[in-house]
């Protein structure tokens, strides 16, 4: 089993490296997984559609025709002077911008006067590594808009596109809010492809525990215990963000919008309760590990202990017959070596006879 290699923080920006700052200033904190930062424009509506990849800040505007909703998507977040310059075109708060450009931010959903800002975590499983790699997702909507900023390019959001470029469903049907819960809810099923895989590594490793527990898989366990309580602080606090977006008000997330949202809140709940599960069967398995090895150690004891026990009576007899007497009546016997050997293997026979009637062997 493979040891996940950590990632030191020399790598990337720090949070000490903001420290003093006025609040509200940009600066990216986090490793930087993409060499430029990239931006796509999708901008659609019932009957219209207009895409540009790649495209450059000048695209970023909002559609002149009433109804469509523009999609800004942007990979690579390190570039803050590009964050800012976007933020500037769309009015976005500076807190809301120092928030973006922090892949450390924990999830959150915050209302501002003209858009939501979202913070999300999207994860992945490479089942050839057995690693969860987990990036921060944030996403501005408001009136005609969505804004999602992803620190790479590769995302869960092909299957959203794709169904606004075939006019699936009813996204085109509907307003930018709905738009921002076919993101989310995309972020929150590739959980469930995630955590599945999770489940079945997990199984693997619990079979190999129970057939043959090596220290190897002790190493692995607690890796696992990691990555798992990496997992649950990025997904325990969705629950409260949908939640406040259900709660809310505003006239941004509308009415039609609010019954889908229960249902990734659902979906959030069933997630939740799945690491909570694979947490529970680690730390079960902890115990499951020392338990195979000491039952492996009383198996070869008690083979050690019958054999042990088979021959202090041999032992015994060799020894009496060993020491250098003059007059020990059986040394001059014609067939008394024959005879002890028969003696010996006579009750060699029955105690083994003895252990097997009593299932010890």
């Amino acid at each position: 089993m493979r040891r996940r290699k950590r990632k030191k923080g020399s790598k990337g920006q720090k949070f000490s490296d903001k420290a003093g700052l006025s609040p509200g200033t940009p600066v990216f904190i986090g490793r930087r997984k993409q060499k430029t930062t990239e931006l796509d424009v999708l901008s659609y509506g019932l009957d219209t559609i207009r895409e540009i990849m790649p495209a450059s800040l000048e695209d970023c505007v909002l559609s002149d025709q009433s109804g469509e909703v523009t999609w800004i998507n942007v990979f690579g977040i390190h570039d803050v002077d590009l964050i800012s310059a976007l933020g500037e075109r769309f009015n976005i708060h500076p807190l809301t911008l120092e928030d973006i450009v922090n892949t450390a931010q924990r999830p959150k959903a915050e209302e501002f006067d003209n858009y939501f800002f979202v913070v999300l975590k999207m994860m992945t499983y490479s089942e050839k590594t057995h690693e969860i790699d987990i990036e921060t997702v944030s996403m501005v909507f408001g009136e005609g808009f969505v804004i999602s900023f992803q620190e790479r390019d590769g995302d869960a959001f092909d299957s959203v596109r794709e169904r606004i470029r075939a006019n699936k469903g009813r996204i085109r049907k509907m307003a930018a809010d709905y738009l921002a819960y076919a993101l989310m809810d995309a972020v929150v099923d590739a959980y469930f492809v995630a955590l599945e895989q999770i489940g079945e590594h997990i199984e693997m490793v619990e079979d190999e525990i129970v057939a043959n527990p090596v220290s190897a898989q002790m190493q692995e366990i607690h890796r696992l215990k990691r990555e798992i309580l990496y997992l649950r602080k990025s997904v325990w606090p969705l629950r409260e963000e949908i939640a406040a977006i259900l709660k809310t008000e505003s006239t941004l997330v509308k009415e039609e919008t609010r019954v889908y949202l229960r249902d990734v809140y659902d979906h959030t709940i069933r997630v939740i309760d799945m690491v909570e599960t694979s947490r529970d069967i680690l730390s079960s398995m902890h115990d499951i590990y020392l338990s195979s090895v000491s039952n492996r150690m009383n198996e070869v004891m008690k083979v050690l202990t019958i054999i042990a026990t088979i021959f202090i009576p041999l032992t015994f007899i060799v020894g009496v017959y060993g020491m250098n007497f003059d007059h020990m009546p059986e040394l001059r016997w014609r067939w008394g070596y024959l005879y002890v050997w028969g003696i010996m293997f006579t009750m060699t026979l029955a105690m083994v006879g003895y252990f097997r009637k009593k299932r010890w062997l």
